[in-house]
């Protein structure tokens, strides 16, 4: 009797899984998901996200900029997530698709929608609720809801600390950052509205690009004007281009801040991304600034 009862269960729960389980997206669709054995990732919080849930292992491609943990740079890369290719997409066969709501062009996710594979979208505002809904989101598509909210809670308790600290250290002074940084043959500076500058300022940094919305093209006196006491850029540039050739960039070899040598090189990931570590890396960032002297470099930690 207990045997068939068993089996019974089973073959319930083998039906529920053959039929999926639905989600609703950012972009209020309702997809119905029932496979997870081949997934495509391209938005790099929801790459992490996958990876935190425990399902690294059926990721089979990604977007450019999805980048930690470092076990996703061996995965073919289906290029920026604005400027995707439908044919290298279809080509891995996946099962679900993941990207944000900005991903494109328009006519490549409409291919992608016609071919009745999953896709389920989620925000990148760089805001504390969206990194909430995004957690929330990506576990359901994945079928991981108990797990995200272990990791909501997670995030809960580095917000807390980082709140914490804040208040128990106010500074004299708030330093001034400058965000740099160079895409292809492009220099840009961040201002307020990028996920950058949003991060910095979370970690009670205040922005030195006043008057600049998201990223525009650097010029010396846009960089000479903001005056930062510290400069910030990502590891992905750094590493390419060195100490040098920060200080080569417009204007940037006389700011106050290169004087000082005040420099933060921080993870491409870990300074965008409005995810499970949104409060640990801004606390990571306000004690290296506050904290330490010269040039820091910031990298994540392993994933929970």
């Amino acid at each position: 009797m207990r045997k068939n009862v068993l089996l019974l269960l089973m073959a319930f729960v083998g039906l529920a899984w053959a039929q999926g389980w639905k989600v609703t997206d950012a972009t209020g669709r309702t997809v119905t998901i029932s496979d997870l054995s081949r997934i495509v990732v391209l938005q790099h919080v929801a790459t992490e996200l996958v990876y935190a849930l425990g399902l690294g292992d059926r990721v089979v491609g990604r977007d450019i900029t999805s980048i930690y943990p470092n076990q996703v740079r061996n995965l073919p890369t289906l290029g920026h997530p604005r400027r995707l290719s439908a044919e290298g997409i279809l080509a891995l066969r996946p099962t679900l698709i993941l990207g944000g709501v900005d991903m494109g062009p328009p006519q490549v996710v409409e291919q992608l929608l016609s071919t009745g594979i999953p896709l389920v979208r989620i925000k990148e505002d760089a805001t504390l609720e969206a990194a909430r809904e995004r957690i929330r989101r990506v576990a359901q598509a994945v079928n991981k809801k108990e797990r995200g909210e272990e990791l909501l809670r997670r995030l809960e308790r580095d917000l807390l600390a980082l709140k914490s600290h804040l208040a128990q250290n106010p500074p004299k002074k708030r330093l001034r950052a400058l965000f740099v940084v160079v895409r292809g043959q492009n220099n840009f500076v961040c201002g307020d509205g990028s996920v950058y500058v949003e991060k910095l300022k979370l970690a009670g940094l205040e922005n030195a690009a006043h008057g600049i919305q998201g990223c525009k093209e650097m010029t010396p006196e846009s960089v000479l004007m903001a005056r930062p006491d510290i400069l910030v850029t990502t590891t992905a540039f750094f590493d390419a281009a060195g100490l040098e050739g920060l200080l080569r960039l417009p204007g940037v070899a006389q700011t106050p801040a290169a004087a000082k040598g005040r420099i933060l090189v921080v993870h491409d990931n870990y300074l965008s991304a409005f995810g499970i570590w949104t409060g640990r890396s801004a606390l990571d960032i306000h004690r290296a600034a506050y904290l330490q002297e010269g040039l820091v470099r910031i990298e994540p930690p392993p994933l929970p």
